[in-house]
């Protein structure tokens, strides 16, 4: 058995995604700290499963688009939950996506390779709500690079363009 089931795991979360799957805090959002954290960690020796399962529990229990206290923490709890139905990870594994999905909206720079990676994949995303990411705000070497930088802001860009043509249109 695979390590992952993403398609089954990514259909259980828009199920009980309380915020727009198309928002700012939804799928591509996740898409694009997935994007982001997987570029990081070929540089910063992150562990990849732990980043790519951050980028789909960070926000998955986020109660509005706004200011949420406490949504990494039931996002952490969300992973417990549903570890070993849609994926597998060690107890160090869980150890640090628990550790970045809690704290990843506490502005720390401080912590392993492993969870900087997520915080940064996450913070170069910023530019979704207006917000231009600073590199003294970012943990890794490699999210301070104006080449990192720039390519999560084309990811950024891209996005804001299709979700602005998006909400111009009827539905």
């Amino acid at each position: 058995m695979s390590i992952f089931k993403r398609q089954p795991l990514l259909a259980h979360l828009r199920e009980q995604l309380v915020v727009n799957w198309w928002g700012h805090h939804g799928i591509a959002h996740w898409a694009r700290v997935r994007a982001n954290g997987l570029m990081l960690a070929r540089h910063s020796g992150a562990n990849v499963h732990v980043v790519e399962l951050f980028a789909f529990f960070h926000d998955a229990r986020r109660l509005n688009e706004g200011r949420d206290e406490g949504h990494g923490a039931r996002g952490a709890v969300l992973a417990k939950q549903l570890k070993g139905t849609y994926f597998h990870a060690t107890d160090d594994e869980m150890d640090r996506l628990e550790y970045a999905c809690v704290h990843h909206s506490a502005g720390m720079t401080q912590a392993d390779q492993t969870v900087l990676t997520c915080w940064d994949a996450d913070r170069l995303d910023l530019g979704r709500v207006g917000i231009t990411p600073k590199a003294k705000y970012l943990g890794t070497e490699a999210a301070r690079t104006e080449a990192c930088m720039a390519k999560a802001n084309q990811r950024v860009l891209a996005w804001r363009n299709a979700y602005s043509a998006r909400r111009g249109r009827a539905l």
